[in-house]
């Protein structure tokens, strides 16, 4: 599987893109603070974290007894520009739609 196809698939699950975007929003944190806000257990945020950074995005790094985890822009980067690159493909598509519809209004 490809590295972009890895972060897609690991994002696909609800859980997993829950804790991406906490980790964006708040920055570093500990597993125990991901774990109440998913409404999980322990473990299971365990193994969502394992495919988290097998997917490359997320790392994880240790303080102590402590295991700190924070969002990887090198593979959240991976997927903006993935995005982009289809730019083109959305606005010719969306700019045709809109002519469809002006059309049907006219």
């Amino acid at each position: 599987m490809t590295p972009l196809l890895k972060s897609f698939a690991a994002l696909s699950d609800e859980t997993r893109m829950s804790i991406v975007d906490q980790l964006i929003k708040h920055g570093e944190l500990p597993a125990g603070e991901l774990a109440p806000g998913a409404g999980i257990s322990a473990p299971a945020i365990s193994r969502h974290l394992k495919v988290l950074r097998e997917a490359g995005l997320v790392s994880q790094r240790a303080d102590g007894t402590r295991r700190l985890y924070s969002a990887r822009p090198e593979g959240l980067r991976m997927i903006a520009e993935w995005t982009q690159s289809r730019k083109a493909f959305w606005d010719g598509s969306l700019d045709r739609l809109e002519a469809a519809l002006m059309e049907d209004r006219a």
